[in-house]
């Protein structure tokens, strides 16, 4: 079993209820389970700024997965709960990013870790602070280098 740690949010709908949702989805997984979680926090918008603000959380999983299989997963849940991929940095039902897996560094058409913007964005940082303090000083050394 590997880590990775996973960032979440919303901010259309009924966005608490769809980040617990996506919570246990994730935990009912037969090859995911959430070992750690961060509180909700409520952010600004990034990017894309004339929209309402997010509800964000990090989690922290254990998989047999592999990191495609668990982007996979993830894009699969995002899909089942009804997620619409029509504008960039838009509105979200629900948004699921892997942000890292181990200390693997990927990059390829498919997935980027740790998450190239990760370390700009307290909207990930912030929650992944209070669970992975140790990911966090890990993406930003990642990202000076």
């Amino acid at each position: 079993m590997g880590k990775a740690w996973l960032g979440l949010g919303a901010n259309i709908g009924r966005p608490r209820a769809q980040l617990l949702e996506a919570l246990r989805r994730l935990d009912a997984h037969p090859d995911v389970h959430i070992t750690r979680k961060s509180r909700i926090i409520e952010t600004d918008p990034w990017g894309k700024t004339d929209q309402d603000p997010f509800l964000n959380m990090a989690i922290e999983v254990e998989t047999a997965l592999g990191p495609i299989d668990l982007l996979d997963s993830c894009l699969m849940i995002e899909q089942a709960m009804g997620r619409k991929r029509d504008e960039k940095w838009g509105p979200r039902l629900i948004d699921i990013d892997v942000i890292a897996f181990g200390q693997s560094r990927i990059n390829n058409e498919r997935l980027t870790v740790p998450h190239p913007h990760a370390h700009e964005r307290a909207f990930v940082m912030d929650p992944l602070e209070e669970i992975a303090p140790s990911v966090v000083e890990w993406i930003r050394n990642q990202a000076n280098a």
